[in-house]
């Protein structure tokens, strides 16, 4: 089921063999009576290699990202107003700095700014899971201050870096997450339901995401170019169907991951493409990142308590730096300036339109999946200008040079998946294929296995 292809500069990722054997070795060791003291500290050491195995080079801005919110947290006990919004300050700057730093300077150039300590600093690439860690930190200072709840530098550290969610989440709150920290007894994992979530996880990444990447990465540039429309709007819903399945895949794997150190992450997903609403949407799709803006930042702004046009500006606010979250891009802005928007406009009809009836239901899923389909391709092409491009040739006719051959059969094979789970035919069907339950994980570790596509590196990896 794990596959040794190469990561994202050289990341242990969690298809690759040394991820396996990685965390057979700390669960092994995590678990033994003589260690049992040292549970903590060993997690602890685990994220640490974790990280940087694939970018040992920043391990100390890691490193000083958790002690300077630790200092600030401390802090913030005796005066909240000020420590507080210096650690969401400092958090942000880091975001800033890595993340933004080259919307102001030209990263083609042989001096950035002539002073070699900060030109070393730019030249820094982007920390693997910067906004994850960020939002991580933040939410522990504004939680463990409103509740004045001390934690040791470990308990800091474990929160912070915790391996399964240390480089896409999910984000768990402190406050969740905190209370967890007390010691474990491998008689008390839940191995069934672990085994399942990470099971399923490498079925839906190997097999789905995988095996559609292969497909769309003719969606990227220039390689749209030989696309001829069909294939293009074929390309754009077989994305839509992978990032689901990529992103859903790594969710599952580090719920399951976290269920065997004895610690249970948020679920993320919850079947996103059968919502009826975009508001539906957002509370089932990166449940764990809309959570996070709307408590730490669509409630501080105001949330729906000033009236409608104030309601309005919020939620536009909220979506397009959820939007910039995910990159220094304008597609990015757009994509999530445009989900703002579309929450906008439905909000004054969602009482009318109703969805008791089923027919109506599914006419308003089916627009909601639509739109939501057809902005991925600006988070495909952060490029504006190819974003636009590739949307040109969906409606205008292209006379491709060299259209790709593009297996329609296959796709629908690995995208049937993503259908059937959402169409909830397993669901219906659970007690009489609960006797079955064994073969069907089977069959999904089987297909796992020996119909993985080539390897990628997770798509949420670059933010």
């Amino acid at each position: 089921m794990l596959h040794a292809g190469p990561g994202k500069r050289g990341d242990m990722t969690f298809t690759s063999f040394q991820f396996g054997i990685f965390v057979a070795v700390v669960f092994g060791a995590y678990y033994l009576p003589p260690l049992r003291g040292f549970q903590v500290q060993l997690l602890v050491a685990a994220s640490v290699f974790f990280y940087g195995f694939g970018q040992p080079e920043l391990l100390p801005l890691l490193l000083v990202a958790v002690l300077g919110t630790h200092v600030c947290l401390v802090l913030a006990f005796e005066n909240r107003s000020v420590w507080m919004p210096a650690g969401i300050v400092f958090n942000l700057g880091l975001l800033a700095f890595f993340k933004y730093k080259f919307l102001f300077v030209d990263a083609a150039a042989s001096h950035l700014t002539g002073v070699a300590p900060i030109d070393f600093l730019l030249r820094l690439p982007l920390p693997i899971g910067i906004s994850f860690f960020v939002f991580h930190n933040i939410s522990l200072l504004v939680d463990l201050t409103r509740e004045k709840r001390s934690v040791g530098l470990r308990e800091v550290f474990l929160y912070i870096i915790f391996f399964p969610q240390l480089v896409s989440g999910p984000i768990t709150r402190a406050a969740q997450f905190m209370p967890q920290i007390v010691p474990k007894r491998i008689n008390d994992v839940a191995f069934a339901e672990a085994a399942k979530w990470i099971l399923v996880g490498y079925f839906f990444k190997l097999y789905v995401a995988n095996n559609l990447n292969e497909m769309t990465s003719y969606m990227d540039f220039p390689l749209y170019e030989t696309l001829r429309t069909q294939d293009r709007w074929l390309l754009v819903f077989l994305y839509s169907y992978q990032i689901y399945a990529d992103f859903f895949g790594y969710s599952a794997i580090a719920l399951g991951l976290g269920l065997l150190f004895g610690y249970r992450l948020p679920v993320n997903f919850n079947l996103p493409y059968i919502s009826a609403s975009f508001s539906e949407f957002w509370t089932r799709w990166h449940i764990s990142l809309s959570t996070w803006l709307r408590t730490y930042l669509y409630i501080p702004l105001g949330g729906n308590r000033h009236g409608r046009m104030r309601t309005y500006l919020n939620l536009m606010i909220v979506m397009t730096l959820g939007g910039l979250w995910h990159g220094a891009s304008l597609s990015y802005a757009l994509w999530g300036m445009a989900h703002g928007l579309l929450l906008v406009i439905e909000r004054p009809f969602l009482r009318l339109l109703g969805d008791a009836n089923p027919a109506v239901r599914a006419i308003r899923m089916g627009a909601v999946f639509f739109c939501v389909t057809m902005l991925w391709i600006f988070f495909k092409l952060p490029n504006f200008d190819h974003a636009l491009d590739y949307l040109e040739g969906m409606f205008v006719a292209t006379d491709a040079p060299n259209p790709p051959k593009l297996f329609y059969n296959l796709a629908l094979l690995y995208a049937l998946p993503v259908i059937i789970q959402h169409a909830g035919i397993g669901a219906l069907m659970e007690g009489r294929l609960r006797r079955w339950e064994p073969y069907l994980y089977g069959t999904l570790a089987a297909l796992a296995y020996l119909e993985a596509g080539p390897d990628s590196a997770f798509i949420y990896f670059q933010f």
